[in-house]
């Protein structure tokens, strides 16, 4: 048997149960076995144990998970026993544009996560972690981490020089600001928290804005750059503060849209979009070969992820409630 938490029908987090499930059993051809020790906490886990995403009932949630390797099916050469690896947010999105499918099949959304100790997958559900990670580090890029590198390096074109501002200090801003830094920008970065402003400043960000004293930090970021404007923001509040993002951004810049945490919907300021020229653009995760890209980057950089607090997995509940206290900074870790 495998402990595994699922969420039961309702959605809550009442309803997260901790439960003994068949062992999965040998890998076979293609397949890797691996002993899960640690996820981490992402918005889009929220939403699932929320019912904002509607689920299965039973549906063992979270995206994220990283262990060591335990077997190896016939013809798998690319693990042995004893690598750490790192799963996929998308594990049938391999390289190029995302495939009709790739997007439908989720884990811990669609099909079942990590919240178990023991899973037996095809090979390409995962990618080596970066040398020297402990699990707990490998779980913080599943989501978050390939999110930011992608806003920043996919999509983007972030080079010695360029202005990122970003928003908040949750796993995926925060990675946004270690990367940007390592790649030679400057960051500016918002907060409602001095405290947390003054977190980011240690990380390496040259400006610091709290949204709450100015709530039309877009102008002010705008004027710190000396009326250029941003290069890209990567956008985590949706339609709250997109306009604000817009303002801020310089002319033909891009705005990242990788978060609704202010809202799903709004009105637009369209003429602005057009005057300035710019290409928002929404973003979900990445693909295998650009999370490969992404750890090649971490290890040649040196870059550490930021951890906040440890749960065990039978506290996923207390976990979430720690999310939802937006009391955190950088990733909250479930240790299984």
């Amino acid at each position: 048997m495998t402990r595994a938490i699922q969420l039961r029908a309702p959605a809550s987090l009442d309803n997260l149960t901790l439960t003994d499930l068949p062992d999965p059993g040998d890998p076979g051809p293609g397949e890797i076995r691996v002993r899960l020790a640690a996820s981490s906490l992402n918005f889009h886990d929220y939403a699932v144990v929320m019912g904002m995403i509607p689920s299965a009932d039973g549906r063992i949630p979270m995206s994220d998970g990283a262990g060591t390797v335990e077997a190896v099916g016939e013809g798998v050469t690319a693990y042995q026993v004893g690598d750490t690896v790192v799963s996929l947010f998308f594990p049938f999105w391999n390289d190029g544009a995302p495939p009709p499918n790739a997007f439908t099949q989720v884990p811990g959304d669609s099909i079942d996560g990590y919240a178990r100790e023991v899973v037996v997958t095809p090979q390409h559900w995962f990618t080596r972690a970066p040398q020297g990670w402990s699990a707990a580090e490998a779980a913080t890029l599943t989501c978050a981490g390939l999110t930011a590198w992608r806003a920043l390096f996919v999509d983007g074109a972030t080079q010695p020089g360029s202005t990122v501002l970003v928003q908040g200090s949750g796993g995926v801003s925060v990675f946004a600001l270690q990367f940007a830094k390592a790649a030679g920008a400057r960051v500016i970065a918002t907060s409602s928290s001095d405290a947390k402003l003054e977190r980011l400043k240690a990380l390496g960000a040259d400006e610091l804005i709290n949204y709450k004293d100015v709530p039309a930090w877009g102008a002010k970021a705008f004027e710190i750059t000396g009326g250029r404007g941003v290069d890209t923001v990567v956008e985590i509040g949706g339609a709250g503060t997109l306009d604000q993002s817009m303002v801020a951004t310089r002319v033909g810049g891009h705005v990242a849209l990788i978060g609704v945490l202010a809202g799903i919907v709004g009105p637009v300021q369209t003429a602005l979009l057009m005057h300035k020229n710019l290409r928002v653009q929404g973003l979900t995760v990445g693909s295998r070969a650009q999370q490969i890209a992404m750890i090649a980057g971490v290890e040649a950089n040196g870059i550490r992820p930021i951890l906040d607090q440890s749960f065990p997995l039978e506290n996923l509940a207390d976990a979430f409630r720690h999310q939802a206290a937006n009391a955190h900074f950088g990733k909250i870790i479930v240790d299984i």
